[in-house]
């Protein structure tokens, strides 16, 4: 599964799609372009470096990278950068020697949405508690807690507890869904237009005309139909 981090040059894909990673795996990191001759290459901030190209501490393979040792050095921000100075939105990694991680969404959560924590090892989920800012949210048997549509509130750090130790902490980020505009009112039918002054005058010089022709044409057909027979 991969997480994309989107602007509107490139986006960031990471796979595995994790914000915690065990010491010893393989991720591989990828900035998708809409504009190649940008030249965008991934960098990294770490304890130890700031700003380090792939090729310092991965292995690059055109717009993308991949590590396939990790070690807790390797725990950082990650992003893309073009020749420019563009950037994509920023990603943290954490890789621990520790036996439990939360796994939890590299990307901000959308307002509304579902997201699921899984406590895992190596080989599986864990029955777990689930803590954010520190305070229990709930055990969990399945080693994995959903939370149904998530609001700002539900922002914090967040880690998990089970038999075999504690998982690192990772920051889960809300954000607001885009809106969209709204939609223009549907218009209605505009109102008759009002008779003007000329075709009034007119029709009142039509009737002046017409109505003497026509009262004065039923009394001679009157006067003729009446008129004494010989």
């Amino acid at each position: 599964m991969e997480e994309r981090c989107l602007r509107d040059a490139t986006s960031l894909t990471v796979s595995p799609s994790s914000s915690q990673m065990f010491i010893r795996q393989s991720v591989s990191l990828s900035c998708e372009e809409d504009d190649s001759s940008a030249g965008w290459k991934l960098r990294r901030n770490t304890t130890r470096e700031t700003r380090k190209e792939c090729g310092d501490w991965g292995r690059p393979a055109g717009s993308s990278c991949e590590i396939s040792y990790t070690l807790p050095l390797d725990s950082g921000v990650y992003w893309c950068e073009s020749r420019e100075g563009a950037t994509s939105n920023s990603i943290n990694i954490t890789v621990t020697g520790g036996p439990v991680i939360l796994q939890s969404p590299v990307l901000p959560v959308m307002e509304g949405d579902d997201v699921t924590l899984h406590c895992k090892t190596k080989t599986s989920n864990l029955p777990a508690g689930f803590y954010k800012d520190g305070s229990l949210i709930r055990t969990e048997p399945a080693g994995h807690m959903t939370i149904h549509h998530v609001s700002k509130s539900d922002e914090g750090l967040y880690k998990c507890n089970s038999s075999h130790g504690e998982s690192p902490s990772s920051w889960i980020s809300v954000t607001g869904k885009p809106t969209t505009k709204a939609q223009p009112p549907v218009s209605e039918a505009p109102p008759p237009v009002s008779a003007s002054p000329q075709f009034v005058f007119r029709l009142v010089c039509h009737l002046v005309v017409v109505c003497p022709y026509f009262i004065s044409t039923l009394l001679m057909v009157s006067l003729y139909r009446h008129r004494p027979t010989v």
